[in-house]
Formats: C-alpha cells, sequence, structure tokens
C-alpha cells in the first residue's frame, strides 16, 4: 500500500492554505499592528467609501474616497483623514493636516499634566530613636503628606530589639498620632522579618 503523504492535508494538524504558520503569521501580525499605528492621509486611503465629516464637525455621509478627496482639496483646500479606520465604511475627516497633527500632540501633553503622579517616600526609625530625632523625621513625613505623597514607616530591629516589637508598634502609633488629620494608615504596622513597617497616605477628606 502506497504510505499516506500529509503534505497538502487540509486536515486537523495541518496549518491553513498548507503553509508553515510561524514566518508568514508573525510578518503577518507585524504588518497589522504598524498598519494600526499608521494615520492614513489623502491618497493613502485606498478603500473605495468613507463616512466623511465637514471641518466644522457637519455629517456629510458616504461617498466614494475620489470624491471625498477632491471635495477637501477643491472645496475646502484641505486634507482627507481617517480617523476611525476599523468603522464600516471607514470615517474620514476633511482637516488641514499640520492643524490635525498639533491638537494630537497638545491633547498628548494636557493628559500627561494630568497625570497625578504619587511618590512613596521612606523614612526609617530604630527603637530606640530619641525625641529630637523622632520629631524632626514626622516633620519630615508630614511634608511629604502635604505635596501629595504617601510615606512607608519603617523600624528596624538588631539582635534582641526582636523581643520588643510591640515597643515599635507603638512608635508608629505614635507617629499616626502626631501627623493628626493629615494623614490615613492605608497599611496598618506589620512586622517582615527584622523589620516592621507602616504605610500612610495624605487624608484627602480633611
Amino acid at each position: 500500500m502506497k504510505p499516506f503523504d500529509n503534505r497538502n492535508s487540509s486536515g486537523p494538524g495541518a496549518p491553513a492554505g498548507g503553509q508553515g504558520g510561524g514566518r508568514g503569521e508573525g510578518r503577518g501580525d507585524f504588518r497589522d499592528n504598524r498598519r494600526e499605528k499608521e494615520l492614513r492621509v489623502n491618497h493613502r486611503i485606498r478603500i473605495p467609501k468613507v463616512r466623511v465629516i465637514g471641518p466644522e464637525g457637519a455629517q456629510l455621509g458616504i461617498m466614494d474616497t475620489q470624491d471625498a478627496l477632491r471635495m477637501a482639496k477643491e472645496t475646502y483646500n484641505s486634507d482627507l483623514i481617517e480617523i476611525a479606520p476599523f468603522e464600516k465604511p471607514p470615517v474620514c475627516k476633511i482637516m488641514d493636516y499640520g492643524k490635525y497633527k498639533y491638537q494630537q500632540k497638545k491633547k498628548s501633553q494636557e493628559a500627561k499634566k494630568n497625570q497625578t503622579v504619587i511618590v512613596v517616600k521612606e523614612i526609617k526609625f530604630r527603637p530606640n530613636t530619641d525625641q529630637h530625632d523622632f520629631d524632626v523625621k514626622v516633620r519630615h513625613i508630614a511634608r511629604f503628606l502635604e505635596e501629595g505623597n504617601k510615606t512607608k514607616v519603617t523600624i528596624r530591629f538588631r539582635g534582641r530589639e526582636l523581643t520588643h516589637t510591640d515597643l515599635g508598634k507603638a512608635m508608629l502609633l505614635r507617629v499616626v498620632e502626631n501627623l493628626g488629620p493629615s494623614a490615613v494608615v492605608e497599611l496598618e504596622p506589620k512586622l517582615e522579618g527584622r523589620t516592621m513597617m507602616m504605610v500612610i497616605a495624605p487624608n484627602l477628606k480633611k
């Protein structure tokens, strides 16, 4: 009996189209990802029909792409920009491409400006921190909180100090008491190895 040749098989084990799936699919995925990031303008818009929005935002309806390009150039002396490529049909807007890029850049800058960056500071105590150092460190924490930053407060125990972790916890709670309503405890004091830590954050409801 002639052996079965599965090179052209379209069964469950064969790659689609009889081709090896790895390299071809990889190139296709790359092209798709690159195409998503590209903005098609004017004659780079090759789909036959598009939905057109005028420069002032008016809906101009669905039309042949060539007619839309002609309208953008001759009537408005502007560009045709594909702003929603995955709609059916794709949505294009008539406007100046340079102005469009400027507006997008400005939006991006505004978004970054409005982002809230929260920094976690750290202040270290020892179980035998004296009152002067304690007060100085508490003032540092208060300043961090006023700036909108969280603070991780830690106490490191050495040797036999580990048998008196209750004193460390009491010191952390005293820090919170001294800060008053400007602080809230986000992470209660907990012991990890030889270090007890607590996280406090600005009280946004004060």
